[in-house]
């Protein structure tokens, strides 16, 4: 276990993140200026008024402190490659998608650290784990941004070998994420089968609300169809690994055991599909 948490667990992350960065061009980057309305909706919806809505719905399922602390890390996390799949398959705008995960993914470097930090002790009070926010970040730049700027630059320098080694990468990335959550799951089975009654609900109420607020703001916005129905998924998406990596490296485990921490992660990475495949249904017949 010791080695799942502490090489396995951050190489995948990166693997995942890299994956990311070798999809992305300096354009996606720059489109933001080109469509500043639908990007700002997509942007406030997942640094703002996502963390809001889980904070509510942790109240509301009065979960315990260790859960509470990793529903808000999840709410905390960008979106992930997981996103831009689904943001296609519900033939949205990919190209704006694509442009949310890049941006939001570099901020959440200043982001997830400190309020990551918040969110644990509020919520474990004496029990929290030790923080330093500053090692925080460190992890965050070296395991999400590292990977994501070496895959960019390598996409811009060698665009062609980018090109053939994205798939590979893509596929590679969603075996090493099944593999992530059912770790997760796994080190926490008692917690799991314990919980599963508050936690798989509140989950799933929670990805629910936000895919439904996401169309709202979107509308609100005057957005077209294609963009609405990306900001929806974009909001309701949540990169689950980088919760699960937070998690461990957050609750520094005896034995190289995976944290309480990241089992709302784990959970999430299953119900998500669970919920977004009768929602992406739904988009994809309008």
């Amino acid at each position: 276990m010791d080695i799942l948490i502490n090489v396995v667990l951050p190489l995948s992350l990166a693997i995942i993140m890299f994956s990311l960065g070798i999809g992305l061009t300096i354009a996606d980057f720059t489109r933001v200026l080109k469509a500043p309305r639908a990007f700002a909706a997509g942007a406030l919806a997942q640094v703002i008024v996502l963390p809001v809505i889980a904070f509510a719905i942790v109240l509301v399922f009065s979960l315990p402190p260790a859960l509470a602390a990793g529903v808000m890390l999840l709410a905390f996390c960008p979106g992930g490659v997981t996103s831009n799949v689904i943001s296609k398959w519900a033939r949205g705008d990919v190209a704006l998608s694509v442009s949310l995960t890049a941006v939001i993914s570099l901020l959440s470097l200043l982001t997830v650290p400190a309020l990551t930090a918040w969110a644990v002790t509020h919520f474990m009070g004496e029990d929290a784990p030790e923080i330093s926010i500053a090692s925080l970040t460190i992890a965050v730049f070296l395991i999400t941004t590292v990977p994501v700027c070496l895959g960019v630059f390598i996409r811009h320098v060698a665009t062609d070998f980018a090109t053939r080694l994205e798939p590979v990468l893509s596929t590679l990335s969603s075996i090493l994420f099944i593999v992530i959550v059912i770790a997760a799951i796994a080190a926490n089975w008692t917690l799991f089968t314990e919980n599963l009654a508050s936690l798989g609900p509140s989950l799933v109420t929670l990805n629910i609300v936000l895919l439904g607020i996401g169309l709202l703001l979107a509308r609100v916005a005057q957005l077209d169809w294609a963009q609405t129905k990306t900001v929806a998924v974009e909001t309701g998406i949540q990169n689950g690994t980088l919760g699960i990596a937070l998690g461990t490296l957050i609750a520094n485990q005896p034995d190289g055991f995976m944290s309480p921490l990241t089992l709302p992660s784990a959970i999430y990475g299953v119900t998500m599909y669970l919920v977004a495949a009768p929602f992406v249904g739904w988009l994809r017949s309008r």
